[in-house]
């Protein structure tokens, strides 16, 4: 993110903390700040303990309701996929995402054309009012691409294994976060 955009957001995230008369503490700046510096859609606990870095006595629960206040406040959203921990991205405006099926991995999508011609269903009947919508592509990285043709020739490479270990941390971290709810 270049610095005219990170200090647009970081004005932002100030402006409607006065105009919510919310205190703008170091906890919320600290956690507000690692999740508009990533692209890779982090976690709650993947901010968790990037915060604790920063701020040792944080807590899980007030990274977690700081994270929660920050997509109340609308300055990240949340990405949700069924059955995957909860993602926080730091890009506000209407985007989608591809999600890897293997790996969890989001990759956002902007393109215009996605958006259009999509009619939205006729929820008021089922007394359900929708705000907003993103569509999620479901199919393999290129990372797990290489680790299926891999394993199909019984070879598993270096960048595969890292891959492997990356995914499992990953799965784990979900586990953890889900069970935790």
């Amino acid at each position: 993110m270049d610095p005219a955009e990170r200090k647009a957001r970081c004005e932002r995230f100030a402006r409607l903390c006065r105009e919510r008369g919310l205190a703008r503490t170091v906890q919320r700046r600290v956690i507000f700040e690692i999740v508009a510096e990533r692209t890779d859609h982090p976690t709650a606990d993947q901010v968790f303990e990037l915060a604790r870095k920063r701020l040792p006595g944080l807590s899980r629960t007030t990274a977690y309701r700081v994270l929660e206040l920050l997509a109340d406040l609308g300055v990240v959203t949340k990405a949700c996929s069924p059955g995957a921990a909860t993602r926080f991205d730091p890009m506000t405006q209407r985007h989608h995402h591809l999600v890897c099926l293997r790996c969890e991995k989001l990759v956002d999508i902007v393109d215009e054309r996605l958006g259009r011609g999509v009619a939205l269903p006729a929820a008021q009947a089922r007394s359900f009012q929708v705000r907003d919508f993103s569509i999620h592509f479901h199919g393999l990285c290129a990372a797990c691409q290489r680790q299926a043709r891999a394993k199909q020739r019984g070879t598993v490479d270096q960048s595969n294994r890292a891959h492997q270990r990356g995914l499992e941390r990953q799965r784990a971290s979900g586990r953890q976060e889900r069970s935790k709810r």
